[in-house]
């Protein structure tokens, strides 16, 4: 945030979830932070090496921490705007509260970087979960803009989905793709009922 000030930036895009580690806490939604936050282990070396150390690490910002981060940023005239990054980019979610993604298994938080097939479920409980986490980002941040990411989804565990394909049917979508912008959509307006 010096640094940004120092070059007269005005605005700190905050990436704060990803495969790798939930990194906000929720109060409503703890395992977020007691499961999500961590990874079991770290790659060592290059890309595909198979070496991990095998030391737990992670961590979190609490919703104090991240109030003090803001008010610091709009003393320097910077405004913080938070990333929640959905539909993909959600093994750390996931792993934390599995019923949100499409299928009955176990999810892990990530342990490397890529794009992973892992992706929150199209169903109404996943959007009142999404929902519920925004309220409570919309809280803390004041910025005009909530980033909700969008970018790498992949469509494999959505075609594999029976509430997914019930969505398109529903909703009249060509395929999984119209899915993803009906997806982004969907959270997008909800943003916007709250000035956002």
């Amino acid at each position: 945030i010096d640094l940004l000030a120092m070059y007269k930036f005005n605005r700190f895009h905050w990436h704060l979830t990803e495969d790798q580690g939930w990194r906000i806490e929720i109060k409503k939604y703890p395992k977020l932070t007691e499961i999500g936050a961590w990874r079991d282990s770290t790659l060592i070396g290059n890309y595909g090496s198979g070496t991990y150390d095998g030391i737990k690490y992670g961590g979190y910002y609490s919703q104090e921490e991240i109030k003090d981060i803001v008010a610091y940023a709009t003393e320097r005239h910077i405004t913080v705007i938070p990333e929640i990054e959905l539909p993909g980019h959600s093994s750390a979610a996931l792993a934390a509260y599995p019923e949100f993604g499409c299928f009955d298994k176990e999810y892990s938080v990530a342990t490397t970087w890529g794009v992973f097939e892992d992706i929150y479920c199209p169903s109404e409980e996943t959007f009142s979960f999404l929902e519920d986490v925004l309220d409570e980002v919309i809280e803390l941040f004041p910025s005009e803009y909530i980033h909700i990411g969008g970018d790498e989804a992949p469509k494999k565990q959505w075609e594999e989905s029976e509430i997914a394909q019930d969505v398109i049917k529903r909703e009249g979508l060509a395929d999984e793709h119209e899915l993803q912008s009906y997806f982004i959509a969907r959270v997008e307006r909800y943003l916007n009922s709250k000035g956002r």
